[in-house]
């Protein structure tokens, strides 16, 4: 008999937000897609009940604290989140969180920078 994983996710979750390296994506802000995932048994007598998943809405509270602050580098946003998500949510297995720039100022015609931190128990 095989064991029943659950997994609640939010994806390309749009930021407007100050990060960046330079001066200028501060004070101008970037656009940023987040997605999140995170995996965990599933033992869920009634699928009805909220308690017995993860709610999505904290999951977005969680994404929106982290990406509020003015920061140099995406890594330090992913930890934030990868973070906050173990401490909230103790019983998970697994956590996938991602962030992507839109449009890095390197002189790319359209290019995406991505970033991601991986945990698994």
């Amino acid at each position: 008999m095989g064991i029943i994983k659950q997994k609640v996710a939010l994806e390309e979750v749009r930021f407007f937000s100050p990060i960046g390296f330079y001066d200028e994506e501060i004070i101008l802000g970037n656009e940023f897609f987040v997605s999140v995932d995170v995996s965990f048994p599933y033992d869920n007598p009634d699928a009805e009940l909220l308690g017995n998943t993860i709610n999505y809405e904290i999951l977005y509270t969680i994404l929106a604290d982290c990406m509020r602050p003015e920061r140099r580098l995406l890594e330090s946003a992913a930890a934030d989140i990868l973070e906050r998500i173990l401490q909230e949510f103790t019983f998970v297995e697994k956590v996938n969180v991602r962030i992507r720039k839109a449009n890095p100022p390197f002189g790319g015609d359209s290019a995406n920078a991505v970033v991601s931190l991986h945990y698994v128990v």
